[in-house]
Formats: C-alpha cells, sequence, structure tokens
C-alpha cells in the first residue's frame, strides 16, 4: 500500500478522555473548535494561517469573549478534522489508501488551498492521489470504496471518477501486461499455471488469466460496483463472458445464500432486491456470455425475493433463449406461494420463450419496451436443442408429477407447449404420465384418458411398449393401441396392415375418425364406458396368433420362450419380458373386460383358459404387475 508522510515535528496530539483533544505545548489554547462531540483545544494562529473557512468563522463570531466554534458537518468527521489539523502545526501526519480522501474532503471544506499558503494540504494530497494511488491497483479499489461515507463530496471533487478511470484503465490492457498483484482463488486453467501437456511438464512463464480483475472488485458496494461494470463496457475492449464471469462472482460473495443455492434475505431484504435488479441490469446481452445454470439461479433469487415484473420479464427471456443448456435441478424453482412445490408457471414463461425462437419472435409487452433489452437470439433452434428441450422438460413433468398438489391442467399445459417434432421418442414423456397417474390414483376414467393422450404409442420404444403393456394404471385402450403400434413396427410384420385386425379391435381403433396415429384422438373424446364392444374370445385367438409370431417389438425377444418360460416362471429376463408373455397379459385384460370387469381393474385372470369357457369363469386372482420404470428410461 502507497503512503505519504507530512510534516516534521513529532505528534503531540492528547486525549484528556474519550472526547476531548489538546496540544501538549506549553502556550495555553485560546479557542476550542468543535467536531460533533468532541472538543479540540487549539491555537488560533496555525489553523487560521492555513484554513480560510476558520477565518470566516472566527471574523464573524459577535461575541469576541467567545471562543469556541462548531464545525458539525465536515466531512470524515473528528478524525479527518484532526489530520488537517496536524498539518497546520507541522505534525507528521501519515496518509494512505484509507484516510486520503476523507482528508481530502475535509480539507476543500476547510478551503486550505494555495491561495491561502503555498504548499498547502489540498495540493499535497492531489499530488499523492495523482502520482501513487490512483496508479496502484488495488489501492485504486479502496479509495474507490472509502468514497461511499462521503458523498457527495468525493464525487463533486471528481474522486469517484479519477478511480473509476484508473480501475478501469488497468482492467482494460491486455493481461500480458499486467505486472501487478491482484487476488485470483479459482481454479486456473494448465495453460494460465504455466504448464501444458504438450511441453511434458516443462513450466512456462506464468500466463495472466482474462478474468484476473474480477474478484479484488467484488469488494466495492455495488453502486460503485455498477459504475466500474458500465465504464468497462463501455470502452468495448472487454469480452462480454469476461464480464459474465465477473458479475457472477460478485453475485455469489455479495449477495447472502446464492452460492449455495438459495437467497437469504431475512436481514435486509430490501438491499438484497435492489442489488439482484442492479446486476440484471448489467448481464451483457451477447449469447453465451452467461451460462443458463447462472441465469437460472439468478431468476430463482429474484423469484425468492419478489423482484420487479420487468426484471423477471428480462430473465425470462434470456433464459428461454439458453434453455437447451440447463438441467433439470435447475428448474426446480420452489413455489413462492400456492400450493404446489414448484413454481410451474414460470417454467411455462421460460419453454414458452424458448418455442417462440422458432418463429423469431422479438415482442414485447408495451410497458416493458424501454426496459427490456432485446437478446439477440437465432433464428433456426437446431433439431439437437429441441431434443434436448424435449428431454429436459419430459424430466421436469415426473419430477413435479410427484407433486399431489400438481393440477392435471399444468401437467398438460407443459406437455402440449412442445410440438411434435420436439419429441421423436416419447418413452420420456410416458415415464411422467405413468408418475402422474401413480401419484395420483383418484383421477377419474375421463382423467386418465386425457393425460394419456398426450402420448403418440407410434413414438415409444421397445421397452417403453414391453412396460406399457403391463402397466395396470394406463386405460386398456391405450394398452391395445401400444400392442398394435408394437405389432405393426415388429421385424416380419411390415404385411400386416388393418384389415387383418378382429372386427372389434378395428373398430375400437377407428374411433373418432379413424385415427390410428395418436392415441389422443382415441382416448380423450370418449365416455367411461368406452369398452363395450371389446374383442370375444376368438378376436383375442387372432391377437395371441399374431402376438406370439413377432412378440412386443419382434421376436427377438422370445428364442426358446417356452424353454425360457418353464424355466424362469417369471417370464422376464433382466428386466425385459419375453415376446410370449406380452400378448398373454393383454389378453388375459381385454378377455376380464369382456367378462364385465372395470377395465382399469388391477384383477387378471390366467392366459390359458382363453379356449376354455368354463375356466374363464374361474374367480380372478388378485395380481397386480409391479415393473419398474429404469427398464425403458
Amino acid at each position: 500500500m502507497k503512503y505519504m508522510k507530512l510534516g516534521s515535528k513529532p505528534d503531540a496530539f492528547q486525549t484528556d478522555g474519550s472526547n476531548i483533544r489538546s496540544i501538549a505545548t506549553e502556550l495555553a489554547a485560546d479557542f476550542v473548535i468543535n467536531v460533533g462531540d468532541v472538543k479540540f483545544y487549539l491555537h488560533k494562529f496555525p489553523l487560521l494561517s492555513k484554513s480560510l473557512r476558520l477565518q470566516k468563522l472566527v471574523a464573524s463570531r459577535n461575541d469576541e469573549n467567545d471562543d469556541e466554534i462548531a464545525i458539525p458537518d465536515i466531512p470524515g468527521g473528528p478524525a479527518a478534522f484532526e489530520i488537517c489539523a496536524k498539518f497546520c502545526y507541522g505534525m507528521i501526519v501519515t496518509l494512505n489508501a484509507y484516510n486520503v480522501v476523507a482528508a481530502r474532503c475535509a480539507a476543500e471544506y476547510l478551503e486550505m488551498h494555495e491561495a491561502v499558503e503555498k504548499g498547502n494540504l489540498i495540493y499535497k494530497i492531489e499530488v499523492f492521489l495523482s502520482s501513487s494511488i490512483l496508479r496502484a491497483w488495488k489501492d485504486s479499489i479502496i479509495v474507490l470504496q472509502t468514497t461511499k461515507s462521503l458523498l457527495p463530496w468525493a464525487e463533486d471533487l471528481k474522486v469517484v471518477g479519477d478511480c473509476v478511470d484508473s480501475i478501469v484503465s488497468k482492467a482494460s490492457i491486455d493481461p500480458a501486461e499486467v505486472d501487478w498483484s491482484y487476488t485470483y482463488n479459482r481454479r486456473k486453467l494448465p495453460s494460465e499455471n504455466g504448464l501444458d501437456a504438450h511441453w511434458n511438464g516443462v513450466r512456462k512463464q506464468q500466463m495472466v488469466p482474462k478474468d484476473w480483475w474480477v474478484e479484488d472488485l467484488c469488494d466495492l458496494e455495488v453502486d460503485l460496483y455498477k459504475q466500474v461494470i458500465v465504464a468497462i463496457k463501455t470502452k468495448e475492449k472487454m469480452p462480454s463472458d469476461v464480464i459474465g464471469e465477473a458479475l457472477k462472482a460478485y453475485t455469489c460473495r455479495r449477495l447472502p445464500g446464492f452460492a449455495k443455492g438459495t437467497v437469504i434475505c431475512a436481514s435486509d431484504p430490501v438491499k438484497s432486491r435492489a442489488m439482484l435488479e442492479t446486476i440484471v441490469s448489467l448481464l451483457p446481452t451477447e449469447l453465451g456470455s452467461i451460462s443458463c445454470s447462472f441465469l437460472l439461479k439468478i431468476l430463482r433469487a429474484a423469484s425468492l425475493l419478489e423482484c420487479g415484473e420487468i426484471c423477471k420479464k428480462k430473465l425470462i427471456k434470456r433464459v428461454g433463449c439458453q434453455l437447451h443448456e440447463a438441467s433439470l435441478s435447475d428448474l426446480l424453482v420452489p413455489a413462492a406461494e400456492g400450493e404446489t412445490l414448484y413454481d410451474v408457471d414460470l417454467v411455462l414463461s421460460i419453454v414458452e420463450e424458448f418455442v417462440m425462437q422458432e418463429n423469431n419472435s422479438t415482442e414485447t409487452s408495451p410497458e416493458a419496451t424501454e426496459e427490456l433489452v432485446e437478446v439477440r437470439s437465432p433464428i433456426f433452434v437446431s433439431p439437437s436443442s429441441k431434443f434436448a428441450v424435449s428431454k429436459l422438460i419430459d424430466e421436469y413433468l415426473a419430477e413435479i408429477a410427484k407433486d399431489p398438489n400438481l393440477p392435471l391442467s399444468k401437467f398438460i399445459e407443459l406437455s402440449e407447449m412442445l410440438s411434435a417434432d420436439f419429441r421423436p421418442v416419447h418413452d420420456g414423456l410416458y415415464c411422467a404420465i405413468d408418475m402422474y397417474l401413480k401419484e395420483h390414483p383418484d383421477l377419474t376414467k375421463s382423467k386418465r384418458k386425457e393425460i394419456c393422450g398426450l402420448m403418440d404409442c407410434r413414438k415409444l420404444s421397445t421397452n417403453a411398449c414391453i412396460h406399457a403393456v403391463q402397466n395396470d394404471r394406463l386405460p386398456l385402450r391405450v394398452v391395445v393401441q401400444v400392442l398394435f403400434f408394437s405389432q405393426m413396427m415388429a421385424p416380419g410384420a411390415t404385411n400386416c396392415g388393418i384389415a387383418e385386425l378382429p372386427g372389434n379391435v378395428r373398430t375400437l381403433l377407428r374411433e373418432n375418425g379413424g385415427s390410428y396415429g395418436s392415441s389422443r384422438s382415441g382416448i380423450t373424446t370418449n365416455t367411461d364406458e368406452d369398452w363395450e364392444g371389446a374383442p370375444v374370445p376368438g378376436d383375442l385367438n387372432h391377437l395371441k396368433s399374431m402376438s406370439l409370431a413377432s412378440g412386443v417389438g419382434g421376436g427377438s425377444q422370445r428364442s426358446n420362450g417356452s424353454t425360457d418360460a418353464n424355466k424362469h416362471g417369471d417370464d422376464k429376463v433382466n428386466g425385459r419380458v419375453k415376446g410370449a408373455s406380452m400378448p398373454k397379459k393383454i389378453l388375459s385384460k381385454l378377455w376380464t373386460s369382456k367378462s364385465g370387469d372395470n377395465s382399469n381393474s388391477d384383477m387378471s385372470e390366467s392366459p390359458d383358459s382363453i379356449n376354455n369357457q368354463e375356466e374363464s369363469k374361474s374367480t380372478p386372482r388378485n395380481t397386480r404387475h409391479s415393473v419398474s420404470l429404469q427398464n425403458y428410461t
């Protein structure tokens, strides 16, 4: 740290009690100066010879016998005045980065200019600032921080502006030219440490990282920090990703609890809210300059701190442009109010922004037009980004489905927000639907049909089909559709058409306009009593013969099927169901339906009784089939 000593006489100030200062001299003090609650017993000649303001105050006294002068509003208080008084007496005064601004403001208040006496205090401090303090990196930051309590004096004297200019000029130079100390606690890259794999462990000259200045600026209060960052951005020499890293480091340091994924706002929520809104206003507009994970953390904090709508909308727009970079944990934002665990409406807004990119939409609300900074977003959303978002949202749906208070309407709204080209495979959506059905067992038949209608059975993988045909939580119509489409896609079944199916099955699949492409059209519009036309045993035998010929998802699963069935008895090997067992399961359910049982019942009969009408009337067994979801995920 730079410092300067003024004067040559030893310090003769002494303290008589906590609020009294005096000079140890043979001459008695001839007047008293009150600074706040501290009394200074001093002599007129040394002070009046250098301070024009004290001259004016002494001359303006009406009572010549009154030797007390009050200056309660001097910047810097008693400590700053004491520095000025010692300088007037020629005593040794040590100036450094922590007290130089207070001394400069106090000297200005006392009018200690060159016109009063050559080599006065203001001149000496200005020389010290320009020649020493402002040339040092950390001293400039310390001085700028001390100006916070000395406003508006420090600003009027241009000390704040000079400090900002000094910091910005140093932060903007080529890192290779940095030769002063700085704080850098984060892990450096091998090249930054002087080590490179291509050099066989030979240490090169240590390189300075591009963001070397980031951590030192975290000591500044948010208003001063904003001035520095705005000035750095104005110079347009700093890469946007480095500015993003600076804002991330500052937020983690200054916002309580942010680094741990939460925000502690009990101490001063107003201050925390103002700080976060300032950080959001400083975010660079270039895509990629801020990670999506950090943006979502800020959005979560903004929700908890109840920031303004303009601030939230800006963040939602930014996150929507980079949603494909997010992870599931980033989206699990706790709900600020209401009965649900997570803020689903927030995620709906984010997904809407992502989908709007396809239309290259740049509309903003009228009231926010002047405040929102438009983000440059790509016109075309790549297929990989669409797939990443669909996978992420399906994972999110599966997670929020565990919330017993989640309305079905929210689940469906979020699911339908992604168009068909976003989901080439519906396994993730099926997993989410199954989780919702599991956690909400009281859903009515119509609601079950509605949620299952979100899924396209043609887009399920073989493993998902195997799981679906055993899933007692699904409506029976969905199970039939899964079985049908798996048969259509099975190897060797390319010539199997609709005409070859039993009459009643074709009727069921052709309901509501003859749509076979999506289960939604065949489910959501039917009444609860939709299985009056269930296949008769003869039709079931036809389905059974088709299934045994190819198996669900292909005949590769059933080589030596009868041997495996006798050997294992469970019809499952490593979590995968043999091809021959699938039609038995579904045929049993269909037979039960024809016999008058509820289509969603957990009761099933032995498939061996299909050709025996007497045995088909036997008492059904309670067999709930529990299948692990991890078999197809």
